[in-house]
Order: structure tokens, then C-alpha cells, then sequence
């Protein structure tokens, strides 16, 4: 779909908000340049362009937890040194502004380094899995559903509880999905323990990564955006871009190994991570949903 006409609403100067307190004047008080179009990119995302060259994007939370929480995500994946984000200039309780990524189109290459660039992004750890970023609440989202970071020292334990089994018990309760399949799906859930792997440390996680969050630039290099970032599994990361499709995955996955192998019989245990995100969206979305869930489930277990 085409992307809205630009608007120019007034240049906004900085430290001088508007009543309508939109989106220009977000991209003035926190990037602290003159603001002069926006340009809707989406529904809640604009690009702002400045009156010194740079180009922002200005994104409308949904609420200041929402808001709050991607803006100490990206500076905790930026911390790593490891994957590119974009640069937060700025937030309140209902906009945050970002530098932009130049657009570009994905590569063999540029996916070869995500691979080892998220290697090492997960790597960079966190104190526990389930532990939100430093600033981050512990109320927070996956694109419209709420998600709780709440610590956790058991991989198996922790993401039966509070990543596969909350949204497991919204989905019974809509009728999204029939109490037969949501007590098969809590068998399994009994039996992570022997199907979760080898142990392995928490990693700092994307949390939310699919496609449309690895942006491409100019250079063929992905860029992450849009994080629901906390520490947990690191095959979970890999799991949704597998489950959502992303350019040159095979090269990815080669970049991830070259950087850090990951444990025999991961490929077996792709489906277990992908119970959480595909349960997200029977939640959101409906019974298609649910019943990928339950597929991938019974192929795994």
C-alpha cells in the first residue's frame, strides 16, 4: 500500500509545543531541530524531516508503559555493540523519536552478518530470563497483547508460565481454542523440562522478531526496530524469523553458528518457541492461529 501524502503542519521550533502536541513537535523538542513535514508511514509511524537534513521517525505509543518500554529496549540491544538499532533522541508518555534508517533491500551478505551480530547480541546476556530492560516496566506489550517481564532462573519453568500459558488460557476463554487442544497444550507445557534442551544462560532478547522488525539499508545491512526486548532463550529470537520468514534465513542461520553454535537438536525444538508467539496471535487474530499452535506443538512433542 502507498504511503500517506506528507503534510506540513506549521514548522514547529524546538522547546516550543503545540497544544495538538503532534508529531511535529515531537521531532522538534527531541531531536532539537526545526521540524518541517511529516510524513505518515503508517497509522502510528511518521518520518519528520528537519530543518538541518536529518530525517526522524516519530512513532505514537499506545500507552507511556508501551512507549517507555520500546525506547529502554532499543538503548539495551544498542548497549550490546552487536546488532544496529536505530538512535532514541527522545520520549514521553505518548511519542518516541528515533533516527531513521535509510531504506535498502536485504543481501546475502548483510544476512551472513546479522547472524553473527545477533550471535553476539544474545551474548551480550541478561540477569535472568523474563528480566526487562534497565528502565523497562514490567507491564509491557507484544503488539497489542499485554506481556508481563517477570524474573525467572528456569527456562522451561518460566516460559511455560508466563510466555505459553497466559495467552493459552485468553484463547480457551474467547473460544479460540477448544478445551481438549488447550489441555494438550498444557501436557506439553508439563513436559518442557525434557524437551527444552541443554541449559543455557539467558540471552538479551529481540523478543519480537519478525520480518517486518529487521529493516535493510542502504547497504544491505538489517537494522532492528520495534523490540519487545527481555532476556530469554536465545533460540526464541531465531525461531520467529523462521516462523514469519526473513530474507536469506539460511545465511542467517550460517552467520548464527559461525558466532556461536547453538545445541544439538535446535531445529527439533523450533516449534516449542514458536508456541508463544503463534498463541500471541490467536489471541489477537483468531483460530488460524491457534491452529498453527497446535500443529507446531504436536510436531514437537
Amino acid at each position: 500500500m502507498d504511503a500517506p501524502p506528507p503534510t506540513t503542519l506549521g514548522a514547529v521550533p524546538h522547546g516550543h509545543p503545540t497544544a495538538a502536541d503532534g508529531p511535529l513537535d515531537a521531532a522538534a523538542r527531541f531531536a532539537a531541530a526545526r521540524a518541517l513535514r511529516h510524513r505518515p508511514l503508517s497509522a502510528a509511524v511518521g518520518a519528520v524531516d528537519l530543518d538541518d537534513g536529518r530525517t526522524v521517525v516519530v512513532k505514537r505509543g499506545d500507552g507511556p508503559d508501551a512507549v517507555r518500554a520500546e525506547a529502554a529496549g532499543l538503548r539495551w540491544l544498542a548497549r550490546a555493540g552487536a546488532v544496529p538499532v536505530p538512535a532514541v533522541h527522545g520520549h514521553d508518555e505518548r511519542w518516541l523519536v528515533t533516527d531513521r534508517v535509510p531504506d535498502g533491500r536485504p543481501s546475502p551478505q548483510g544476512a551472513l552478518r546479522l547472524g553473527r551480530e545477533l550471535a553476539a547480541l544474545h551474548a551480550a546476556g541478561a540477569p535472568a530470563f523474563g528480566v526487562p530492560p534497565p528502565g523497562g516496566p514490567r507491564e509491557a506489550s507484544i503488539g497489542r497483547a499485554p506481556l508481563r517481564n517477570v524474573p525467572g532462573d528456569d527456562w522451561p519453568a518460566w516460559y511455560a508460565e508466563h510466555r505459553v500459558l497466559p495467552y493459552l488460557r485468553t484463547a480457551l476463554d474467547d473460544g479460540t481454542l477448544r478445551p481438549r487442544e488447550a489441555a494438550e497444550l498444557e501436557r506439553l507445557c508439563a513436559r518442557l523440562p525434557g524437551l527444552a534442551g541443554p541449559a543455557e544462560r539467558p540471552a538479551r532478547l529481540h523478543g519480537d522478531l519478525w520480518n517486518g522488525n529487521v529493516l535493510w539499508d542502504a547497504g544491505g545491512r538489517a537494522w532492528l526496530i520495534d523490540p519487545a526486548a527481555h532476556g530469554g532463550h536465545r533460540e526464541t529470537d531465531l525461531a520467529m524469523l523462521h516462523l514469519f520468514g526473513c530474507p536469506h534465513l539460511d545465511r542467517v542461520l550460517d552467520g548464527y553458528q559461525e558466532g556461536a553454535p547453538l545445541a544439538d537438536g535446535w531445529r527439533e525444538r523450533t516449534g516449542l518457541h514458536q508456541l508463544f508467539p503463534l498463541l500471541v496471535h490467536a489471541v489477537l487474530f483468531g483460530r488460524p492461529y491457534a491452529e498453527q499452535a497446535l500443529a507446531v506443538a504436536r510436531a514437537a512433542g
